[in-house]
Protein backbone atom coordinates (compact mmCIF):
# COMPACT_ATOMS: atom_id res chain seq x y z
CA UNK A 1 0.00 0.00 0.00
CA UNK A 2 1.03 3.76 -1.09
CA UNK A 3 0.51 6.57 1.26
CA UNK A 4 1.21 9.90 0.41
CA UNK A 5 0.93 12.66 3.05
CA UNK A 6 -0.03 16.03 3.16
CA UNK A 7 3.10 18.50 4.21
CA UNK A 8 3.98 22.12 4.87
CA UNK A 9 7.06 23.48 3.17
CA UNK A 10 9.00 25.15 5.82
CA UNK A 11 12.02 26.30 4.01
CA UNK A 12 13.45 26.18 0.29
CA UNK A 13 17.02 24.21 0.12
CA UNK A 14 19.79 24.05 -2.85
CA UNK A 15 19.56 21.72 -5.73
CA UNK A 16 15.44 21.22 -5.83
CA UNK A 17 15.22 20.27 -1.88
CA UNK A 18 12.78 21.52 0.28
CA UNK A 19 12.24 21.11 4.36
CA UNK A 20 8.84 19.91 5.07
CA UNK A 21 6.96 20.38 8.01
CA UNK A 22 4.16 17.27 9.45
CA UNK A 23 2.97 17.37 12.73
CA UNK A 24 5.79 18.54 14.67
CA UNK A 25 8.60 16.54 12.13
CA UNK A 26 10.56 18.09 9.65
CA UNK A 27 12.10 16.22 6.27
CA UNK A 28 14.16 17.14 4.00
CA UNK A 29 12.31 16.47 0.52
CA UNK A 30 12.74 16.65 -3.32
CA UNK A 31 10.78 19.73 -5.24
CA UNK A 32 12.25 18.35 -8.52
CA UNK A 33 8.48 17.24 -9.64
CA UNK A 34 6.88 20.79 -8.89
CA UNK A 35 7.05 23.68 -11.63
CA UNK A 36 7.44 26.22 -8.35
CA UNK A 37 7.62 25.60 -4.62
CA UNK A 38 7.63 28.27 -2.19
CA UNK A 39 7.67 28.52 1.96
CA UNK A 40 3.90 28.05 3.17
CA UNK A 41 3.12 25.82 0.48
CA UNK A 42 1.49 22.45 1.46
CA UNK A 43 2.54 19.90 -0.90
CA UNK A 44 1.51 16.01 -1.33
CA UNK A 45 4.71 14.02 -0.02
CA UNK A 46 4.81 10.55 -1.12
CA UNK A 47 8.55 8.47 -1.02
CA UNK A 48 10.23 11.93 -0.21
CA UNK A 49 9.29 13.47 -3.13
CA UNK A 50 6.83 16.60 -3.57
CA UNK A 51 4.17 15.08 -6.04
CA UNK A 52 1.77 17.84 -6.37
CA UNK A 53 0.25 21.42 -4.41
CA UNK A 54 -3.16 21.37 -2.70
CA UNK A 55 -4.28 24.28 -0.73
CA UNK A 56 -4.91 24.67 2.57
CA UNK A 57 -8.16 23.97 3.03
CA UNK A 58 -7.98 20.50 1.49
CA UNK A 59 -4.03 19.55 3.20
CA UNK A 60 -6.17 20.45 7.02
CA UNK A 61 -9.06 18.14 5.79
CA UNK A 62 -6.62 15.22 5.09
CA UNK A 63 -4.27 15.98 8.02
CA UNK A 64 -7.33 15.84 10.63
CA UNK A 65 -8.53 12.07 8.93
CA UNK A 66 -5.07 11.14 9.59
CA UNK A 67 -5.24 12.35 13.16
CA UNK A 68 -8.53 10.88 13.61
CA UNK A 69 -7.31 7.49 12.00
CA UNK A 70 -4.61 7.41 14.66
CA UNK A 71 -7.07 8.02 17.48
CA UNK A 72 -9.09 4.73 16.96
Amino acid sequence: MCLAIPARIVALLEKSRALVELGGVRKEISVELLEEAQVGDYVIVHVGYALSKLDEEEAMKTIALFSEMDGE
